[in-house]
């Protein structure tokens, strides 16, 4: 065992154990244990728990590259300062002025990249499980599943496209390739729409002139092309996996941005407008103005007179009258 199998040795175990579990419930409920959609439905059960369990690194994913977008314009204006000075000099006060921008406001260049070194190895290991999985030439996986399943997984078909095919060894399998092809499409769109929403929602004014926004915009049409390789190579089942990780992103993304829109963002002022109007439904309104603006004055309530029985008053106008 090399030093990269060793690494992934325990997180390939962990997914495994999980991609068996699903495919023991679903077996139990009646679906016939060698069919290729109970082992999709495993897939995507497994998708489900692996990106549960990354909620957390995606938040803190979001809120790195947010307050890197949010510095952009600054860093553009100490880059600008110091446009065409190649002198030893200028690149040591530029860099002093850049570390000094990233103290004060608590970011950091590396730190939205962390969050994705952190998944790769459980990428990597899914893959490996998905990819082993329907491998003739391995007998099992590294814990749970075992010989049987091994073999039930290698030779499951989903509408007669065996999942272990992929579109470059069809041998002519036309389900293989047009299955394929739907995916590649479901892929690209799905990764598509998700960027287009961070692009277009959750930027604001000032992050669109920022060089990284023009980063972004290059990078809406060139990952998608990714997929275009992957979908030749990839096994059926790999595919399946990419596929719901694509929609589980891209839904991710929409409720992250409806409910943590990026400040100034077109997104944000939307998210305004939608609690102002649920605050009017509610009854509520704002403390110093009405729905139109105009200013509330509050009426002056009366001071409430104390009932006064009649010796009292008969006291008090004879003390009136002295």
């Amino acid at each position: 065992m090399d030093f990269f199998s060793t690494i992934l040795w325990p997180i390939k175990w962990a997914i495994e154990a999980i991609l068996v579990a699903f495919h023991a419930g679903l077996t139990a409920i009646g679906l016939d244990k060698d069919d290729g959609g109970t082992w999709v439905l495993a897939i995507v059960g497994l998708v489900l728990v692996v990106r549960a369990a990354l909620i957390p690194v995606f938040v803190r994913q979001i809120k790195s590259q947010r307050r890197m977008l949010e510095v952009a314009p600054q860093i553009k204006k100490i880059q600008d300062k110091y446009k065409g000075k190649k002198d030893q000099f200028s690149r040591e006060a530029m860099s002093r002025e850049t570390m000094a921008l990233y103290k004060n406001t608590g970011t950091n260049p590396l730190s939205s990249c962390l969050p994705l070194l952190l998944q790769m190895p459980i990428f990597f290991g899914l893959f490996s499980v998905l990819n082993d999985a329907q491998n003739p030439n391995i007998d099992a996986g590294v814990g749970l599943l075992n010989s049987d399943l091994h073999r039930s997984f290698g030779d499951a078909e989903f509408f007669g496209a065996p999942l272990r095919m992929s579109m470059s060894s069809a041998d002519g399998n036309v389900t293989v390739i047009i299955m394929a092809i739907v995916m590649i499409i479901l892929m690209t769109a799905s990764q598509f729409i998700t960027q287009l929403q961070i692009m277009s929602r959750n930027q604001s004014a000032e992050m669109k002139a920022s060089p990284m926004y023009r980063q972004q915009r290059i990078l809406l049409y060139v990952l998608p092309l990714v997929f275009l390789f992957s979908g030749f190579t990839f096994p059926l089942g790999v595919m399946f996996y990419w596929l719901v990780s694509n929609f589980w992103t891209m839904v991710q993304q929409f409720i992250v941005i409806r409910n943590m829109p990026t400040p100034g963002s077109e997104a944000a002022l939307a998210r305004e407008v939608r609690i102002a109007k649920q605050r009017q439904r509610r009854g509520i309104v704002d403390e110093s103005e009405d729905a139109t603006g105009t200013v509330i004055e509050e009426p002056v309530k009366p001071q409430r007179q104390q009932p006064v029985n009649k010796n009292r008053a008969k006291k008090r106008n004879n003390g009136k009258g002295k």
